[in-house]
C-alpha cells in the first residue's frame, strides 16, 4: 500500500489530526484554520477513507497505528496527536507503542471500548451496532448518513454541524465500503483497557454532554484509567464538539497543546 494521504499547513510544533469512522481530513478544516498559526498541522486520511488507499492488513487500531507511524516517520520526529472517536483509539495505540514520539494526546469523543458489556456499561448496545453493520451491507451510503445524524443529535448548532460533516464527504470522497465494514468490526471487538497503563503521555480527554455515540461516561472513565489525563466536558455538545463549539475548543486545545 502507498502511504496515507496527508495534508500539512502552518508552522510550529507538529500536531497530527486523526478523524473518525466514515469521515476524512476535510472535517478538520475549520479547526486547521485556527491552529495553523501556532502549529504545523498534519491532517491524515485513515486507510480507506478520503484519498488514502484501503489496506486489508490494517484493520485493527494497532495495525492502523503502525501504518500511521510509517507515514509520519518521514514527516516528524515528535508530534502531538488529536484523535476523534475511532481516530482517538488509533492515537491511544500509537502513544502506547511509540511513547517517545508523542508529546501530547488530545482525545475527543473517544472510548476504550465501543460496545457495552458486563463490565462496561458505557458503550453502544451490541444489537445496535449489529443493525448498523447490516445496514452497511445493504446500503452503505444510507448507513453512513444515519450515523452522521446520530453524531449531532442533541448538539447545539446541530444543523450546521451535520452540514459540515456531509460537506467533508462531498468535497473529499466517501470511505470505501470495505474500510467501513472493517471499522465496525474493529469497534465491535476492540477493548483498549488492558493497554491504557502504557499511555503515559500527558492527555486531555474531551467529551460532549449529549454524545450518543461515545457517551460522556465512557470518556470520563477513559480519563480516569489513563496515568496522566484529565477530562473536560462540553455542555450542549454531542459527538463533534470541535464543530459545535469551535471557539471554546480551539482555546482549550491551544492551552493544553502549548501552541
Amino acid at each position: 500500500m502507498s502511504g496515507l494521504y496527508v495534508e500539512q499547513r502552518g508552522q510550529g510544533p507538529d500536531l497530527v489530526l486523526l478523524h473518525g469512522w466514515g469521515l476524512n481530513l476535510r472535517v478538520w478544516d475549520t479547526l486547521t484554520d485556527e491552529l495553523a498559526s501556532g502549529f504545523r498541522v498534519i491532517a491524515v486520511d485513515l486507510p480507506g477513507h478520503g484519498r488514502s488507499d484501503w489496506n486489508p492488513n490494517a484493520r485493527t487500531p494497532a495495525e492502523q497505528a503502525w501504518s500511521l507511524h510509517g507515514t509520519l516517520a518521514s514527516l516528524s520526529d515528535r508530534y502531538s496527536l488529536l484523535g476523534w472517536s475511532l481516530g482517538g483509539q488509533i492515537a491511544l495505540d500509537l502513544s502506547a507503542a511509540m511513547p517517545t514520539k508523542v508529546a501530547r494526546l488530545l482525545l475527543v469523543a473517544t472510548t476504550p471500548r465501543f460496545v457495552a458489556g458486563p463490565d462496561w456499561p458505557h458503550g453502544m448496545a451490541p444489537a445496535a451496532l449489529a443493525k448498523l453493520a447490516q445496514q452497511l451491507e445493504t446500503d452503505y451510503q444510507r448507513a453512513v448518513s444515519e450515523f452522521l445524524e446520530l453524531q449531532v443529535r442533541g448538539s447545539a448548532r446541530s444543523k450546521s454541524v451535520l452540514a459540515a460533516l456531509r460537506a467533508s464527504l462531498l468535497a473529499h470522497g466517501e470511505a470505501r465500503p470495505e474500510a467501513l465494514a472493517a471499522g465496525l468490526e474493529t469497534l465491535s471487538s476492540t477493548d483498549l483497557r488492558p493497554t491504557l497503563g502504557l499511555v503515559r503521555t500527558p492527555t486531555l480527554v474531551v467529551g460532549g454532554q449529549y454524545d450518543r455515540v461515545t457517551p460522556p461516561a465512557a470518556a470520563r472513565a477513559l480519563a480516569a484509567m489513563l496515568p496522566a489525563a484529565r477530562y473536560v466536558e462540553f455542555a450542549r455538545a454531542a459527538h463533534a464538539p470541535f464543530l459545535s463549539h469551535p471557539t471554546e475548543f480551539v482555546a482549550l486545545a491551544r492551552e493544553f497543546l502549548g501552541g
